[in-house]
């Protein structure tokens, strides 16, 4: 394994207990489970039809229909955005969810120090896009929305993790859309693929300004979000209350970890999604080492360093909860703190 911007799921194939990959821990759950078999024979039977699930997102938000862009996963919002806005000067928030990068080569880096708090006053006045996460993968980090809204240009805010905050306080999906009357607009990018686990699907939605609404849609290919994703966004979207045992789960599961972890290691206190953010021993061996030695005890974890603004030492854990928890927290122990060699 290299040391460059791997996502989680590389790290994580092969491995028991998967702590790499911030999807909710237990897979889809029964609901879903049983909806796509009930609706698969329809769903592949027929081209996709957008308009049901739009629709119901826009129900949920309280938006329009026609603000709403289907995506085949929220990865394609950032490549669309980039390709339609075509930003001269953008400019990224960081620690951050590194697609952003992979689209925007150039952007200027606006990098947070602890505890990663959203400052506007740092981003460069002459920036036509903003990026910003919340909560922020991977610092755990949920921004006010009132200082997202500030920012005051086109900003582009990832709420790819907003499912797992109880209420969603600080969304921008619904409400005030419209920037804050200084001429930028508000793009909200939300994923289902993390609250339901569900990555293999690949299903997400922009919610934008009907006029850039329309530019976005037009700019995807034909039929970009297929049938049975379509009716995993519609469900999701008519019955939000079926996320919350699993919003439940991950914050039990995340606090426990956190209170497990913070006897070997410091523990940074982002807490508004499924994983934390941990920095280990400074004596100790570096993330990338250790996540390679881990796989040997079936244990995946994502090595941080990739992320502008997070250094060698830094690592981001999702809580599995339970005996894999208890597993990751022992290895830790012996191989980060104790120094084990691998």
């Amino acid at each position: 394994m290299t040391g460059g911007d791997v996502h989680g799921d590389v790290w994580a194939r092969g491995a028991r207990d998967d702590h790499a990959v911030n999807v909710a821990t237990g897979g889809p759950p029964d609901w879903l489970r049983a909806l796509l078999r009930r609706e698969l024979d329809d769903a592949l039977a027929a081209y996709p039809d957008e308009t049901a699930a739009a629709e119901a997102i826009a129900f949920r938000h309280g938006r329009d229909p026609d603000e709403v862009v289907l995506l085949n996963g929220a990865a394609q919002g950032y490549a669309l955005v980039a390709r339609v806005l075509a930003p001269r000067r953008p400019a990224i928030v960081h620690p951050q969810f590194m697609e952003a990068e992979r689209v925007l080569p150039g952007a200027t880096r606006v990098v947070l120090g602890e505890p990663f708090a959203l400052d506007g006053a740092r981003v460069p006045t002459d920036a036509d896009l903003v990026v910003v996460g919340n909560p922020t993968n991977p610092t755990g980090v949920l921004h006010r929305r009132a200082d997202v809204r500030a920012l005051g240009r086109t900003v582009l805010v990832d709420e790819a993790f907003m499912d797992f905050v109880p209420g969603e306080p600080e969304t921008l999906a619904g409400g005030d859309r419209h920037g804050d009357g200084a001429g930028g607009d508000v793009i909200v990018l939300r994923s289902l693929t993390k609250i339901l686990a569900v990555p293999g699907l690949r299903v997400g939605y922009l919610l934008a300004p009907p006029a850039l609404a329309r530019r976005l849609r037009n700019a995807r290919p034909a039929w970009s979000v297929n049938a049975p994703a379509l009716v995993v966004a519609r469900a999701a979207a008519l019955h939000p209350e079926r996320l919350a045992p699993i919003v439940e789960r991950a914050r039990r599961d995340r606090e426990a970890l956190a209170a497990a972890l913070r006897d070997l290691m410091k523990v940074h206190p982002g807490a508004a999604a499924n994983f934390v953010l941990a920095e280990l021993p400074g004596d100790g061996p570096d993330a990338l080492t250790l996540a390679t030695a881990l796989r040997q005890d079936g244990i995946a974890i994502r090595p941080a360093s990739t992320f502008p603004g997070l250094g060698s030492h830094h690592v981001r854990l999702t809580a599995r909860g339970g005996a894999a928890d208890a597993r990751l927290v022992q290895a830790l122990g012996r191989r980060a703190v104790q120094g084990t060699p691998a």
